[in-house]
């Protein structure tokens, strides 16, 4: 049973703990400073503990704390050549972290849909192991990067979720002015996404092909797409986009800067 240890138990490292557990083949430990993080996953870890030296003992260590933070507790950790560092850290590049620790590292980008191992993930080429990509494999979906090109992931697959979060809301809203009630309404917008989701990755045409066989001519969709169409809503998720890429570089050049 592989042994992977958690650092920071907050949204994105108790995702991670909770998906691993329902994945099963894993044992797994939670490690954070904060009591109520903790016991937030202890239904799903092994063991929890505030002490960060319990690391030593793991294959794996997944570093899911805060950007800011990542150096304070990189500098207390004391990894073995043979244990490989999983990096979540928005923005921290992996040479960064590679140059505080004896373990192998690789840089991943994951998303909160870890926890239901629907997870979307973005893995740098170098670092990755196969111990690593079947960790990824048990939690989603995942692709391999350039660092160079994990920006641009953070923003796609890391914030992602929030913009997709959004569309699904003003669907919902739509529904209930319509008379749907919340709870319908969600139900409907959300389970729409999913199989809009799954069709995409499972399906080999195009997007642009899975429109056009939705829309009948003279139809109810063609009438909301012509909408869509008129609207500047692509151009507004591309600005999303590229703001939340921005960002991630602006921390990426902080740690350099350092």
């Amino acid at each position: 049973m592989k042994h992977v240890s958690v650092i920071g138990c907050g949204n994105m490292g108790g995702a991670f703990v909770r998906g691993l557990a329902k994945a099963g083949g894993y044992r797994v430990t939670a490690i954070d400073l904060d009591p109520d993080a903790l016991e937030g996953v202890a239904d799903a870890a092994d063991e929890t503990t505030t002490d960060s030296a319990a690391a030593r003992d793991a294959d794996v260590v997944v570093l899911a704390v805060k950007p800011s933070v990542a150096a304070a507790v990189l500098d207390d950790l004391d990894l073995r050549a043979d244990q490989t560092l999983i990096t979540l850290a928005a923005g921290v590049p992996r040479e960064f972290v590679a140059a505080q620790t004896d373990a192998n590292v690789v840089r991943i980008m994951p998303n909160l849909a870890a926890e239901t191992r629907d997870m979307a993930a973005a893995a740098t080429q170098e670092g990755i192991t196969d111990e690593v990509r079947a960790i990824l494999d048990d939690l989603g979906e995942f692709v391999v990067v350039d660092e160079s090109k994990m920006d641009t992931a953070t923003a796609v697959n890391g914030s992602g979720p929030a913009f997709a979060f959004y569309l699904i809301e003003a669907m919902k809203d739509a529904g209930v002015d319509a008379g749907l009630d919340a709870e319908q309404a969600e139900t409907l917008a959300a389970q729409t996404f999913k199989g809009a989701a799954e069709t995409v990755l499972q399906d080999e045409r195009s997007v642009d092909e899975l429109i056009d066989a939705v829309c009948s001519p003279k139809g109810t969709t063609i009438e909301g797409m012509d909408v869509l169409w008129d609207s500047d809503a692509d151009e507004a998720v591309r600005a999303a986009v590229k703001a939340a890429e921005r960002r991630s570089r602006e921390l990426a050049e902080e740690f350099e800067n350092e």
